[in-house]
């Protein structure tokens, strides 16, 4: 078995991490709960959970990958005991179940981008609308592009940690912000965009309350990947000198900047034609590509070309996701399984691609494909986000908090005492008492108990 690979350079671990968290829900999730629930309000209610869950909660992760410079299952393993591989295996399991149903939404996005660029989605409100039912309602070509995404994900995570993730991050990320920005002036400069703006950044303390507050610190749980093993298993390729505070600071940081930056591309555009965005596959199928028609009606060339950037902007998004949940899985099974990389990876991609057929067909040609009222994608994505990314996180703390050995922990968070031990008491309380406190509040709150 070929020598594990480690990130060349601080700046790939910021973009390759930051590229694990940045995703889809960034650009639509975000916005819309932003709107919804107090505008600036919520974005400084959310930077407090950040900052209280989040960040404690990534370095959590980087300690245990780091220490054991391992997959996740055996990283687990290796800090906390037999016992605790448990945590690493449903991480593993998480991320499989994620990567095949986020693979037909990442499929939509590519074949969006190709109908953008051949001119397709130049019609009325109907006709678009038209457009992604019959799309979505195909038994074939929708699987053809959530396949066809997870098989390009593969390519990237078969060439290995520096020649793949490394290589493909430094490439996405910058190209994922330049095009972000473009959007963002462009839509700004619309008339009529101020009320997007102000929609999105005036404080509306009115709307703030104890759901607001749990809102934003679920928004702020998954945003950053927690409980996927994602971070574990990136971590795994840090180098022994890395900064874990200072670089899970750094990739929360810039995952809410270009959280906001989405919310200042698709409101003021969307208010510029009097559109109120809805949440989910509705806003970046349904509602954008009218407001793109709508807002540079007098400009053409301008609205195909933002069209076409816009959908671009997606495919990158989530390729910087698939990316991460990937190589989750191909690190175990080339690791336990003692296989090369590129056959593992190839076991990873036949298991989610087998997810992604069956998920897009639940939401398409076979509607029938549903389990407990839902279609087979949809409880997918319940199944992950209400229960098994929270028990992995929460698992987490309590593992690192109470089990582990202090001394362990503390060698790890101040990189054997370079950095500040005031900074890992702090840490330490964080992630033994208001970690698995705000995780269990977002349990009772998905549960309706609160």
């Amino acid at each position: 078995m070929s020598e594990r690979g480690t990130f060349g350079s601080k700046l790939a671990i910021v973009l390759a991490t930051a590229g694990s968290a940045v995703g889809l829900g960034n650009i639509w999730r975000f916005p819309f709960m932003t709107g919804q629930n107090g505008g600036a309000a919520f974005i400084l209610v959310y930077f407090a959970c950040v900052f209280l869950l989040g960040i404690p909660g990534m370095v959590s992760e980087f300690i245990v990958g780091r220490r054991a410079q391992s997959n996740a299952a055996r990283a687990y393993g290796a800090i906390g005991g037999k016992a605790w591989r448990f945590i690493g295996y449903l991480g593993i399991l998480t991320s499989m179940i994620i990567l095949g149903f986020y693979a037909v939404v990442a499929g939509w996005c590519l074949q969006y981008l190709f109908a953008s660029v051949a001119g397709q989605l130049d019609g009325d409100a109907a006709y678009v609308i038209d457009y992604f039912k019959t799309f979505s309602s195909d038994p074939l070509r929708p699987c053809l592009w959530g396949v066809g995404f997870v098989l390009i994900t593969h390519f990237v995570i078969a060439r290995g940690v520096n020649d793949g993730i490394e290589r493909a991050s430094k490439l996405l990320m910058p190209l994922l912000l330049i095009l972000l920005l473009v959007i963002v002036v462009a839509s700004c400069l619309l008339p009529g965009a101020g009320a997007g703006i102000e929609f999105l950044l005036k404080p509306d303390f009115s709307k703030v309350s104890g759901s607001v507050f749990l809102e934003a610190l679920g928004q702020a749980f998954f945003s950053l990947s927690l409980g996927t093993s994602c971070l574990c298993t990136y971590a795994s390729y840090f180098k022994r000198d890395t900064n874990l505070l200072h670089s899970a600071t750094q990739i929360a940081l810039l995952d809410s900047a270009i959280a906001i930056l989405a919310g200042l591309m698709i409101f003021p555009a969307a208010f510029s034609v009097g559109v109120q965005p809805d949440s989910g596959p509705s806003l970046i199928f349904i509602t954008l590509p009218n407001v793109f028609r709508e807002a540079f009606g007098a400009m053409p060339v301008v609205g195909y070309v933002i069209s076409i950037l816009f959908y671009a902007l997606l495919v990158f998004a989530a390729l910087t996701s698939t990316i991460s949940m990937h190589e989750i899985g191909t690190a175990f099974f080339h690791e336990e399984l003692h296989i090369p990389r590129k056959r593992a990876a190839w076991i990873l991609t036949i298991v989610c691609s087998t997810i992604t057929v069956f998920c897009s067909l639940s939401v398409g040609a076979y509607e029938g494909l549903r389990v407990l009222g839902l279609s087979l994608m949809d409880f997918c994505d319940y199944l992950t986000a209400q229960y098994m990314l929270p028990l992995g996180a929460f698992l987490t703390s309590i593992m690192l908090g109470w089990f582990v050995s202090r001394d362990i922990v503390q060698e790890e968070f101040t990189n054997s005492g370079t950095i500040s031990v005031a900074l890992f008491r702090v840490w330490l309380f964080a992630i033994r008492y208001v970690v698995p406190v705000c995780i269990v509040l977002i349990f009772l709150h998905q549960f309706g108990v609160i």
